[in-house]
This record gives C-alpha cells, structure tokens and sequence, in this order.
C-alpha cells in the first residue's frame, strides 16, 4: 500500500471513529468542507448540504435529551456503521484513486465501532469518575466529532 493510500486509511478511519461518537457529523462536514466532497449530488447540491448539517445538528441535539438510545443498540450501532462507511466511501472517492471507496468505506466503518465503544465507555467512565453532568461530558463528544471530522477532511 502506497503511502497516499495509507494517509487516506487513516484519515477514513479517524473520520469513522468521529461517526461512531455522532454518526452523521463526518458525513455533513465532508459535504462542507472544500475539496473533500466527491462529485455525488446530495454532497455537491446546497440543499443536500443543508439537510445534511441540519441532521447533524439535530442529532447533536437530541443526543441531550432525556434518554437517547443506547449507541451499542444494534440498530443504532449498524446505523453509526453504516454514515460512517458511506463518509469514508465519499471521503476515497475525492481522492480519485482506484480502490479508494471501499478502502475508505471499510477504514471508516471500522473505526466508527471503535468511536462507538470508545465514545460510550468513555463518556460514562468520565461521568462516574468525575461527577460531572452526562450533558457536559456530552458537549466535549460533541467537540471531539466535530474536530476529528474536520481533521479527517481537511488533513
């Protein structure tokens, strides 16, 4: 594997842990970010963008409420999976090189069950440690998607 196909590995897989601590924020900033989007309708069309961020705002939202489904739950977890693969698909196939989909689909699905493992004990670890409320902790998960997204694309 050549160098440029291990560094776009990487960035699949750490756009992939990013979808499995919130599963549509890698997809909405790739569509965002210039130059990382391939040509695919729904991520070049601004209003394919706009749904994108605002499902990603809102499940950032409602990831606050009350009681959110459990990220480990089959179908959330096949669901985390699933955006993340498809984020890692759309972040090989901006590269143009041949294999790049399925070796970022397959990167970033693997490490979206990583994020959602990691992002899950983590996150609780943290609350029973420290005290601090799920919200705040929440709120750094938050920050964490966001950056390893951006990092990813922009990288």
């Amino acid at each position: 594997m050549s160098r440029t196909s291990r560094s776009s590995s990487r960035r699949s897989l750490m756009l992939g842990v990013a979808g499995g601590l919130r599963s549509l924020t890698p997809l909405a900033v790739v569509a965002v970010t210039p130059g990382a989007a391939p040509p695919w309708p729904i991520l070049r069309s601004p209003w394919g963008r706009a749904l994108l961020v605002g499902l990603a705002a809102a499940e950032l939202v409602g990831d606050k409420l009350p009681a959110p489904p459990s990220r480990l739950a089959p179908p959330a977890l096949i669901g985390r999976i699933g955006a993340a693969a498809l984020a890692g698909a759309a972040l090989g196939a901006g590269t143009g090189r041949r294999g790049a989909v399925a070796r970022g689909a397959g990167a970033a699905a693997v490490g979206a069950l990583l994020g959602a493992i990691g992002g899950y004990w983590g996150r609780r670890g943290i609350v029973e440690a420290t005290g601090l409320p799920d919200r705040a902790v929440a709120l750094v998960e938050d920050a964490a998607a966001i950056a390893l997204s951006r990092a990813a694309a922009t990288t």
